[in-house]
């Protein structure tokens, strides 16, 4: 009954996120209630989420409640295990999704994000000592004091009267403005809204300000990341399949099909990760109809799924959802799930955007990369002819997606998925239609390739994508092979 409920809403062309999935099945009459709810929808959106209901259903706080309670024990909150535990999900937004769109909410989500940089920042050997604002703006500290170390996120960037920057920052006890000199070599650096970030200063007591010496991010240690293990398993990425597109590189990713099922027993690949945007979707971008091979969301998802069952069953595949795909824009991103979850077998694993997971001990944090839109856009130096130098900007803030506002949307959650809070020894993102392989204090850095040719908007902005190109990762030593299917 309730498979049917949900598969009755797919056929009709509406897709429940987990969350909305669960809260419809737990009704006395799902299905007359779900649809009760999508005929007062103003718009029709193709994945309904639970802030869709709450806007055009009446929904009772005990009814909310005890739903709460049924996810908690539908949910283990602690890590999950595939494949006779060769693979471990240690951080996953699917199926944990605790959105409050409100400016409570945000305000959570946000609080949480500081606290845990803070708590990154508050391990560095150099902010030990660190104080709060409101001591640091103390009037008898102020006197005294010839340098204060304090923590803070991060509200506005701004340009001083006297030259150099301003930035307003806060903790949770109260607001300082920091002062960057025009001659410092500090101005050099890109400091964006919303990040934590360590200052080292000077206090300025006539106008309670402090004129900063150091700025330091939560960063990754040197020496993180991969030591060498006895471990002989290969695991490969690729990402940005782009299924449905017109552009979409057939013949290469039949060759790649056909080197994976000769030299995977050779190689000792037993893995494969693709983080996003594994379908083109349906009105993504102004007229991209004009460029679809598959005009519905559906046959996309079922071309995907044939595709990857041509994988040999004994490589385990991760699948992700990226900003092209059939979940909700912001971030984090559910896995998919109901009808275009059952497309695939019991090979491939769904999981969100981003996700921590292990495999055979080595920990991957694995994200689309959305948020290099914005990076690209603020930080000095980055360009999207190299997206690793973005993967190292997220590495040292130790965040995702650092910028509020901008064009990678986010949701308020209770808990910030997109903070860093454990060094990986494998970094990889895709996104950008780049390929790229580099290592960042000890993490593996990979920016994997695409599988769809230029497209108009490219050639418009004159890009080239670099597709086609399969990485491979040995889980002992952590060398990289890319294998090039453009010959």
């Amino acid at each position: 009954m309730r498979e049917n409920v949900i598969d009755e809403l797919a056929r009709d062309g509406y897709i429940l996120d987990p969350e909305a999935e669960r809260f419809v099945l737990a009704q006395s009459n799902p299905f007359n209630f779900a649809r009760g709810c999508i005929d007062r929808m103003e718009e029709r959106p193709l994945v309904i989420t639970m802030g869709h209901l709450r806007k055009v259903c009446i929904i009772e706080p005990d009814r909310d409640a005890r739903l709460t309670e049924e996810a908690a024990t539908d949910y283990d909150m602690g890590p999950k295990e595939y494949a006779n535990g060769d693979i471990v999900v240690l951080s996953d937004i699917t199926g944990m999704s605790d959105c409050n769109a409100s400016v409570e909410g945000f305000a959570t989500y946000f609080q949480d994000r500081f606290q845990t940089l803070k708590g990154l920042l508050q391990r560095r050997r150099d902010l030990v000592g660190s104080t709060t604002i409101d001591r640091a703006l103390d009037s008898n500290r102020l006197m005294v004091e010839k340098s204060v170390k304090i923590i803070g996120m991060v509200n506005e960037v701004k340009d001083c009267r006297s030259g150099g920057d301003c930035l307003d920052k806060e903790d949770e006890t109260g607001k300082i403005t920091v002062m960057i000199p025009k001659e410092s070599r500090l101005a050099n650096e890109s400091i964006l809204p919303d990040e934590v970030i360590g200052i080292i200063g000077k206090p300025i007591s006539r106008d309670k300000k402090l004129r900063a010496d150091t700025l330091i991010r939560p960063d990754v240690p040197h020496g993180s990341g991969m030591e060498r293990r006895d471990l002989s398993s290969v695991i490969g990425f690729m990402s940005d399949v782009h299924v449905g597109s017109n552009t979409f590189l057939r013949r290469q990713w039949e060759e790649m099909i056909d080197y994976v099922r000769q030299e995977a027993p050779n190689i000792g690949l037993e893995y494969l990760v693709i983080p996003g945007d594994c379908v083109d979707g349906i009105g993504v971008y102004p007229n991209q109809e004009e460029e679809l091979e598959l005009d519905d969301i559906f046959d996309q998802y079922h071309a995907l799924s044939e595709l990857v069952k041509d994988i040999p069953d004994y490589i385990h595949i991760i699948v992700q959802p990226g900003n092209h795909d059939a979940v909700r824009p912001a971030e984090p991103q559910p896995a998919f799930s109901g009808e275009l979850a059952k497309m695939f077998d019991s090979s491939t694993i769904l999981l969100g955007n981003p996700s921590y997971f292990q495999v055979e001990g080595r920990t991957i944090l694995s994200y689309h990369g959305k948020s290099f839109d914005d990076l690209m856009a603020s930080v000095k130096g980055l360009s999207y002819a190299n997206p690793i130098g973005a993967m190292k900007e997220m590495l040292k803030r130790r965040h995702l997606a650092p910028i509020y506002g901008g064009r990678t949307p986010l949701a308020p959650e209770k808990k910030d998925f997109l903070a860093i809070d454990q060094v990986p020894d494998i970094f990889v993102t895709g996104h950008v239609h780049g390929a790229g392989v580099d290592h960042y204090n000890g993490v593996r850095l990979i920016n994997a390739s695409t599988w769809q040719s230029q497209t108009t908007f490219q050639k418009m902005h004159n890009f080239n994508p670099d597709p086609a190109k399969l990485m491979l990762v040995h889980l002992g030593n952590g060398l990289v092979q890319v294998v090039d299917f453009n010959s």
